[in-house]
């Protein structure tokens, strides 16, 4: 067993609280990692929330970054001493797994959200011999110290500082994915990214990267608008003064849209995004929404364009893959996300956390 400092969801809407935890033994197929960053993401926020049904309390964080301090017996990836970044965890069995979809994991709400081992064992302890539940997207890492599976285990150059490193995890490989991995958009084609946070942000960078000519940020915020134009978008839209559809169709000469990511998943937007397609458009949404969440569209007159409306998790990546590749691209100057960064201690979390709900941080980082 290993003492810990980890931050505790105890309650739905509730800040986190610092506690001393205990950290049990790695078990054969887990990674011990000394966490050295983790980023904050949205998915953290709705779950602290109750929107997914992760149980509390609980540690959260699933964009960690650390360094191996010791494998278990049927670990081959990694090595003690190994730097790494940590993704979300798929079961390596299921038919999607063995497919390369990892992202489709069929387990991926055990494996994800359970806040359990697979034999129902959680790896944390409260002082007071409480259970807290562990391995949050296979890692929960909220913490100083992790056990990590491996699935969710990405060795990365060790020359890269893992503080820059740690929101690949998630929030980046999920923006830059959709467009590198699951949309794949010709040269010289045109993208809308509809919000942009982390997320979209990515996504305008790996547009830019894929040769697209026109890119275009959509946000109610002039600062992170101004921030999409640094990072590589041609073209900003501020949805809280323009009409989303006639600006899209405007800046696209009448021909509207070829892609469309929405980050967002709020339903009057992608219903407004879905107007403003090219024919054979593609409108895809990586946003997390509540349950029971519905949109709708117009399919009288839109059904002659044969437009393509998809969901998408994680980037549609294998990270063990991606992260390597986000991460070369970044030491090339290519994917500059390292901008859209702050730093946080661990016991400035909440400040992250409300930072980023407000806007006021694009990416918090909260470094060990």
């Amino acid at each position: 067993m290993t003492t810990i400092t980890a931050a505790v969801a105890r309650e739905h809407h509730a800040p986190l609280s610092l506690e001393q935890l205990e950290l049990d033994d790695i078990r054969d197929d887990e990674v011990r990692v000394r966490m050295v960053a983790t980023g904050i993401c949205h998915t953290d926020a709705i779950v602290r929330d109750g929107v997914y049904p992760t149980p509390l309390p609980a540690v959260l964080g699933h964009e960690g970054a650390g360094v191996v301090e010791a494998v278990g017996s049927a670990v081959t990836t990694v090595v003690p001493g190994d730097h790494v970044v940590l993704s979300a965890a798929y079961c390596t069995h299921c038919l999607q797994c063995r497919a390369g979809r990892m992202a489709y994991c069929e387990n991926l709400l055990a494996e994800d959200f359970g806040g359990r081992r697979g034999d129902g064992t959680t790896a944390l302890t409260a002082a007071d011999g409480s259970a807290i539940s562990s391995h949050f997207f296979g890692q929960s890492s909220f913490g100083t110290y992790a056990n990590v599976v491996e699935s969710s285990v990405i060795k990365v150059d060790p020359a890269a500082p893992l503080e820059v490193l740690a929101p690949l995890g998630c929030g980046m490989q999920t923006g830059a994915g959709a467009i590198l991995n699951e949309l794949r958009p010709p040269v010289g084609s045109s993208v809308a990214v509809t919000g942009a946070g982390a997320v979209g942000l990515a996504a305008v960078m790996a547009a830019r990267v894929a040769g697209c000519t026109t890119v275009i940020a959509v946000d109610l915020h002039e600062n992170r608008l101004d921030l999409a134009k640094e990072v590589g978008a041609t073209h900003v839209v501020n949805g809280g003064r323009e009409d989303l559809t006639d600006a899209l169709m405007s800046i696209t000469g009448g021909a509207g849209v070829n892609y469309v990511l929405d980050t967002t998943a709020v339903p009057g937007l992608l219903a407004k995004a879905a107007q403003a397609l090219s024919i054979r458009g593609t409108l895809a949404l990586v946003g997390a929404a509540k349950p029971g969440t519905e949109a709708t569209f117009e399919i009288g007159a839109s059904l002659v364009k044969g437009w393509t409306f998809k969901t998408i998790i994680q980037g549609s990546s294998v990270p063990q893959r991606f992260i390597p590749k986000l991460v070369e691209l970044w030491e090339q100057g290519r994917f500059p996300f390292d901008e859209l960064i702050k730093t946080y201690q661990l016991d400035e979390i909440n400040t992250a956390f409300a930072d980023s709900e407000s806007g006021a941080t694009v990416k918090p980082v909260v470094v060990y």
